[in-house]
């Protein structure tokens, strides 16, 4: 006996259960049974039976030898390939291209040293799925290094190629510096310098992030640790003039970055514009009498353009931020209790009676170490002696500077015919997209801190590696937003504004989210990590059927994850 199936014209083939007999020296088929309205596992069933297998019950011949995590490998893998991001590496050897695609995508999903990604990149003690699903094989530590050292020498390249995606003539450019800290004393860039993770015990090293308008992030640059925020400046603009051949564009960064004197020496001659804010003093000279910042014209406005001969041809926005101005008066009081306090104490220090502080150079130490730390000498008035300290509060420079509690004055070249009042504001509240990748490279998602290497190019490589993964999480988080925490509707939250000089408000979906901890379509909301473990659960299986036929298999995606999938634009894929 057999199975057959049977074409028939137009309609569905027939599947029939056949035998075949002897009549004389002829071979003749009988039709025995018509299969056709059978499930096709019972036919298939059938069929092994009439072959002579093994039959086993159902379940008793499925052996999982290995399950190994792929739904975050997938997901971040095949957005690296939606969006180009392995058509940007150079041409080279293909496992080389492979292998920097893997720590690219591996930095993202399992953040780890060096040591630890080639041992899950390893098909014989992998982790995950992404050395199995690239198909790398044995994977050595030393194999991971080389990699590396080649993406990093590949960072102009690559970066000029994101500059011609992103970035285009007339375009604003985020710029914004941060430090991370450096384990041991050997590597080449590591300087003892102001330190943004509060670890003045560790060397670090400084980087300037340039991304676009939406935060996209487009290239990196690492300086020695004790480099100035100004100082970075000159790179950038080099980078994009010469390697990036913008001609036209508008660099927004903070006060403490683009400075009177950079935009002197280095934005005017290179003829770029720039969108900035002022430091305190020449807010204070604005302010002085008979200056053109009137402090009575923001009574019922929080948003005005003033002249200044000081800036001639130069534009002046100032704003008055009221929640602003109640914090820094809320600080201001706090930093002048707890200083008051401490003065107080080291007062008390000169009168005990054993072991009295005495000399004025002693107590002067004592009390610089304190001025200095909450930087508020000048609200004070401080009298020292040999054996005395006297102090009392300036209430007059006190009073002076809270009159200018929440406002700030934003300096651009920018006509206004191009860039009015408003949008000036709202470009330089841009730069709180570069602290937001500044929180995911060095806390949340990447983890570029602590520094282990030592060599100039690889530690320049490493941060370009988290750049680059970041750049990959940027893209996954525009997609994955209705699913996330993230505000994915900022279009409706921005008319819920009465200025832009105030505070953000989430728009009615972010509200909905935040409040039910669910999607609109009823799905349980993520963080980013969160999401890529969800989507981790989504296993690739390797199964040996009845003890001789090895086959890999895919989990069913939950809801949650096939609708993750369907945002990225994706199927799952082995």
């Amino acid at each position: 006996m057999y199975v057959a199936v049977v074409p028939n014209r137009s309609l569905r083939p027939a599947v029939l259960l056949r035998e075949s007999y002897r009549d004389g020296a002829k071979v003749k088929n009988r039709t025995l049974a018509n299969l056709s309205d059978w499930p096709a596992e019972q036919i298939e069933t059938l069929r092994a039976a009439l072959r002579g297998d093994k039959l086993v019950p159902a379940g008793e011949g499925l052996e999982i030898l290995r399950a190994l995590p792929h739904g975050h490998v997938a997901a971040a893998l095949g957005t690296a390939r939606r969006i180009g991001l392995d058509q940007l590496l150079p041409r080279g050897p293909e496992r080389r291209r492979e292998l920097a695609l893997a720590l690219i995508v591996a930095r993202l999903i399992d953040p780890a040293a060096k040591l630890a990604t080639a041992r899950a990149l390893d098909e014989t003690t992998a982790i995950h799925s992404l050395g199995v699903t690239l198909g790398l094989g044995a994977v050595s530590a030393k194999e991971v290094y080389a990699a590396l050292d080649w993406l990093g020498a590949a960072q102009p390249t690559i970066e000029v190629a994101l500059a011609r995606r992103h970035l285009s003539e007339g375009t604003l450019v985020l710029y914004d510096v941060s430090s991370s800290y450096v384990e041991g004393r050997c590597c080449e860039l590591a300087r003892f310098g102001h330190s943004r993770d509060g670890r003045r015990d560790k060397m670090q090293i400084v980087f300037g992030l340039l991304c676009s308008a939406e935060g996209c992030p487009i290239a990196i640059e690492v300086f020695e640790g004790n480099t100035g925020d100004p100082a970075t400046l000159g790179n950038q603009i080099t980078k994009l003039k010469d390697r990036f051949g913008l001609k036209r564009v508008v660099m927004v960064g903070d006060r403490g970055m683009i400075t009177q004197a950079r935009i002197e020496h280095e934005f005017k001659p290179a003829g770029l514009d720039w969108i900035t804010a002022l430091r305190a003093p020449a807010i204070q000279k604005l302010a002085a009498e008979s200056g053109p910042l009137q402090l009575s014209l923001f009574d019922e406005r929080d948003l005005a353009e003033i002249e200044s001969p000081d800036f001639p041809g130069e534009r002046l926005v100032v704003c008055k931020n009221p929640a602003l101005a109640e914090e820094r008066r809320r600080k201001r009081g706090e930093l002048l209790d707890a200083t008051e306090q401490d003065l107080k104490d080291i007062q008390a220090r000169t009168l005990r009676q054993r072991q009295p502080l005495r000399g004025a150079d002693k107590i002067g130490l004592a009390v610089g170490a304190l001025l200095g730390r909450r930087k508020v000498a000048k609200h004070f008035r401080i009298t020292i002696t040999d054996d005395a300290l006297n102090f009392t509060r300036d209430h007059a420079a006190i009073t002076a500077e809270a009159a200018l509690d929440g406002f700030y004055v934003l300096h651009t070249s920018v006509p206004a015919d191009a860039l009015n009042a408003a949008d000036t504001v709202r470009a330089y509240k841009s730069l709180a997209r570069v602290e937001r990748a500044f929180r995911s490279l060095k806390t949340v998602d990447l983890d570029i801190r602590p520094i282990f290497h030592w060599v100039s190019p690889r530690v320049r490589g490493h941060v370009f590696l988290c750049m680059l993964a970041y750049h990959l999480e940027w893209h996954m988080r525009q997609a994955l937003a209705p699913m996330l925490f993230d505000d994915h509707d900022r279009a409706a939250a921005e008319p819920l504004r009465s200025s832009p000089v105030a505070k953000a408000q989430p728009s009615p979906a972010a509200k909905r989210k935040a409040k039910t901890k669910r999607t609109d379509d009823g799905l349980p909301v993520h963080s980013f990590r969160t999401m890529l473990a969800d989507l981790a659960t989504l296993t690739r299986n390797t199964a040996r059927l009845a003890s001789t036929h090895t086959m890999t298999l895919l989990a069913t995606p939950t809801q949650i994850q096939q609708r993750a999938l369907d945002l990225l634009g994706l199927k799952p894929q082995l």
